[in-house]
């Protein structure tokens, strides 16, 4: 969603366009998969983190066009609020030592950026939410300047015809609104990205979701919002509100959010695109010269822009990705479960834990969806991102079960044989999964580090709410800087 796009209005003619034109690509996309036109002979890797810039005071510096000034590195790009950036990591084999180059890379190019943004005063954190995070940083002024940003906002709020109401009730309860998508930009994430042939997409991406529950509740790192705790990996469910271009009455007529779990199981990667266009009005109904059709009728490669910046639009918690790269098209699972954060290393084991496991679950001989309901892979999700590592979940042939035995009797075992198959140096794969293993025995993840380390502040050094999240933050900081796994992080 960063690219470039200048200043728009759209006319009736304008989407009528882009109706047909998407409809011609979805017919063009369904001939390539037909004709199995895709690049599947080095599957990659890849990974993309979002980060958020604070203050010496450790509250959000809305200073994202100076930092990528200071920077100067293509990898760091705008994200929607003045206070983010993201970083995306050039893609890899996971074989070998593979997930060892994704953190010595991403630890180095985090350094030389925090020094960067440090001369202007600025510093880089990487978490779920802020915990400093107000309401009146979140504005329409908030919006970086990518024209991107603000025609999505407009177009999303035309849609709605009124303010969103964002109401989450956990620990505490939350109940405000907005008049921007700017909530959206304190939902800073880490995405994977892992590249799967046409035939696999179907199973990986079903994998993804039975998993996706797991990956929320081990790596939950949002527990605050505004200044209420509220639940785990808060991310979740203001993320779904923040961009919900449906209307009280509209929800009420079943039609889908854009923000979505999904509501099947599929059989195809096409089932995934041809619902976007099935049930999703286009936000941005912007056409390109391109004639799908005649490019692939002449042996190239279809860009398919208005499929590609469509699905951009619908932000799906497992995203199907179609990509074009040196002329050969691929396809991607995008996992967009996780939070940012705490640490780098943190980071790939939690990777390191979804790769592993989804590729078991994708190449079972009886897999795991034909044996669980698709609404139970949804409530074990929202269960798990409400409750985080404390969550209870159900699954096949266990029933109802807390998620730490889950993943340490059934999914860590599924975890390691996985990054055998990938080719995983062993070494590598008993440093990552362990980690895993011991947030499990320990119950700590960034979301329970922080929400006692509040506690503490609050009860024992008689802090304030405000005062004591902008120390839980401070704390935070040379923490993550440190690499320390977050389940051996002291409080107090």
């Amino acid at each position: 969603m960063g690219e470039q796009i200048g200043a728009h209005t759209f006319s009736r003619a304008d989407r009528a366009r882009y109706r047909q034109k998407i409809r011609r690509c979805l017919d063009v996309f369904a001939e390539m998969l037909r004709e199995s036109r895709f690049d599947t002979d080095r599957p990659m890797t890849g990974l993309e983190i979002e980060l958020n810039l604070v203050d010496a005071d450790a509250m959000p510096a809305m200073r994202n066009a100076e930092v990528l000034t200071a920077i100067a590195d293509p990898s760091f790009q705008t994200e929607l609020g003045q206070f983010n950036v993201e970083i995306n990591v050039a893609p890899r084999r996971l074989g070998g030592t593979g997930t060892a180059d994704f953190e010595a890379h991403v630890r180095a190019s985090l350094n030389a950026a925090e020094e960067k943004a440090r001369a202007i005063g600025a510093h880089m954190v990487m978490v779920g939410i802020l915990p400093t995070l107000r309401p009146e940083h979140l504005t329409a002024e908030t919006l970086s300047a990518n024209p991107r940003y603000a025609l999505l906002n407009e177009q999303i709020f035309a849609a709605r015809g009124e303010d969103l109401a964002i109401r989450i009730s956990g620990v505490e309860r939350l109940a405000t609104t907005a008049d921007t998508i700017t909530p959206e930009a304190a939902c800073t994430s880490t995405q994977f990205h892992l590249q799967v042939g046409p035939p696999q997409f179907a199973a990986y991406w079903n994998a993804a979701q039975c998993v996706a529950a797991a990956q929320v509740a081990l790596g939950a790192n949002a527990p605050f919002l505004f200044g209420r705790e509220l639940w785990r990996e808060t991310r979740i469910p203001l993320f779904e509100q923040a961009t919900d271009t449906r209307s009280e009455e509209i929800k009420a007529q079943g039609v889908r959010p854009r923000v979505w779990f999904g509501e099947r199981w599929i059989t195809s990667v096409f089932d995934l695109f041809e619902e976007n266009v099935r049930y999703f009005p286009a936000l941005l109904p912007l056409c390109d010269e391109e004639d799908p059709a005649e490019v692939l009728a002449r042996g190239d490669t279809p860009a398919l822009g208005e499929l590609r910046l469509h699905n951009g639009t619908i932000y799906r918690w497992n995203r199907p990705v179609y990509d074009v790269v040196h002329g050969r098209p691929h396809l991607r699972v995008e996992n967009r479960v996780l939070p940012a954060g705490p640490t780098v290393l943190d980071t790939v084991a939690n990777g390191a834990f979804y790769f592993g496991v989804v590729r078991m679950l994708a190449e079972a001989d009886r897999p795991l969806w034909s044996q669980m309901s698709f609404s139970a892979a949804e409530e074990n999700f929202h269960a798990c991102a409400q409750h985080g590592i404390a969550a209870q979940v159900f699954w096949p042939g266990l029933g109802y079960l807390p998620v730490t035995e889950l993943v340490l009797r059934r999914l860590l075992p599924l975890a390691h044989e996985g990054l055998d198959r990938w080719g995983v140096d062993a070494g590598e794969r008993d440093r990552l999964l362990g980690v895993i293993e011991r947030r499990c025995l320990t119950g700590r993840n960034g979301a329970t580090w922080q929400a006692e380390t509040l506690h503490e502040l609050e009860q024992h050094d008689q802090l304030d709410r405000s005062a004591a999240l902008a120390e839980v933050l401070r704390r935070y900081v040379p923490l993550m800087h440190s690499n320390q796994p977050v389940h051996e992080w002291p409080i107090g």
